[in-house]
């Protein structure tokens, strides 16, 4: 079990294996129960194994400590990547990840805050949990709190205008405890986003909207601790930190592959996914 403060002490290497192991709980857990979204929960693990491995205040022991910093999960379908990180956080057990999707699990198919320990977002249709983030960084500056809220968005969630008015507020409120990750995997719902609709260049569209943005490899270790460190410390403006990654990142048949948006691994893929996470 690692505890909150142990996992700061974690090398890159180390987190590199935790994020390993996320990978192999994201594609059990959707085989076991036959439906799930594999593709942005790979895509997004990466980031969110170095953001509790780094910065992110957070107590396993009172997952509801109320000064911890907060990671809201916009794109809320990609919930096995949070359940993966709980998971290895020892917040919730392995018979809780198998039952995802289950009636009555804590694990449902969106994250839900009033059924999982560690959740701070109920999430459901697409964009609005930056709306949320940036109420949750008022009310901190209103606390006198330190706490820090980061929310991850996809990249097809940006076609969404709620993201934009948000975007908007938070620059002209100065809120500078506000983190926002774009999972930049370029695939959406049925197809990759230029056959969709094109968002374009996303990290000038957030520079337009007076925040600061950083563009890194979003599946490099070294690259997401630098900017979720420089992020952490910078408390003048928002950040916006455009995480280019692969949809289905570390399986291979999963790769840059639309129909694994919103589709469980067979027992034969499972077996191949499985020997290539090992």
């Amino acid at each position: 079990m690692i505890k909150w403060g142990a996992i700061i002490s974690q090398s890159e290497t180390q987190l590199i294996e935790i994020a390993r192991k996320c990978r192999v709980d994201i594609v059990e857990m959707i085989h076991k129960a036959g439906a799930g979204h594999p593709g942005g929960s790979l895509s997004a693990i990466d980031f969110i194994v170095g953001l509790y491995g780094t910065e992110f205040r957070f107590n396993i022991e009172n997952p509801n400590w109320e000064d911890r910093d907060r990671f809201i999960m916009s794109k809320g379908h990609a919930s096995p990547a949070v359940y993966s990180m709980l998971h290895q956080l020892g917040v919730i057990s392995k018979s809780d990840i198998d039952s995802f999707r289950t009636l009555g699990s804590i694990c449902q198919g969106h994250v839900d805050m009033k059924w999982t320990a560690g959740v701070d977002f109920s999430a459901g249709s697409l964009g609005m949990g930056l709306s949320f983030g940036l109420g949750c960084a008022l009310a901190a500056r209103m606390d006198s709190s330190q706490r820090n809220i980061w929310v991850m968005i996809g990249d097809g969630e940006t076609q969404e205008g709620q993201i934009w008015e948000a975007a908007m507020a938070a620059n002209f409120h100065k809120v500078g405890n506000l983190n926002v990750v774009i999972d930049r995997n370029r695939i959406q719902n049925d197809d990759f986003m230029e056959v969709q609709m094109e968002i374009g260049d996303i990290g000038e569209k957030f520079r337009s909207f007076g925040w600061k943005v950083l563009e890194i490899d979003g599946h490099n270790m070294t690259e997401i601790i630098d900017s979720i460190n420089e992020a952490s410390n910078n408390q003048n403006e928002p950040y916006a930190i455009v995480a280019h990654t692969i949809k289905g990142k570390g399986v291979s048949f999963m790769e840059n592959n639309p129909s694994f948006h919103g589709k469980a691994p067979s027992d034969d893929e499972l077996i191949i996914a499985l020997e290539e996470l090992s």
